[in-house]
């Protein structure tokens, strides 16, 4: 299994073909992805790059990390894995639920 690297601050011209290139240099490259924002489709200044082995990540960190991709200095290092969902509390939100579906709510003429 190949080793997941966070590639930050990305100049919004960058695209997953340029990524693919540069970090080739270091070593396989098995996925990139660079995070969008869903309403406008602009990049979002980050992305992820899959390496094909540890050693090929730690290669592609010490060769881009504070290097120089379009007129930006990248920020390169190991991706943190997402937090387990099932960690969270009922309801959704983070501050322990509330919200919609509590219970019953008043209506209109009822007295507390």
């Amino acid at each position: 299994m190949g080793k997941n690297l966070y590639i930050g601050n990305l100049a919004e011209a960058v695209t997953e073909t340029d990524l693919k290139s540069n970090f080739e240099q270091a070593g396989s490259v098995v996925s990139v992805n660079i995070i969008k924002d869903r309403y406008t489709g602009l990049s979002r200044g980050f992305g992820f790059i899959e390496m094909g082995t540890e050693e090929e990540a730690k290669e592609a960190i010490k060769r881009f990390d504070n290097g120089e991709l379009l007129g930006n200095a990248i920020k390169v290092n190991e991706a943190k894995t997402k937090p387990n969902s099932s960690n969270r509390r009922p309801g959704g939100l983070r501050n322990g639920g509330g919200g919609r579906g509590g219970g019953p709510k008043p209506r209109r003429g009822w007295r507390f």
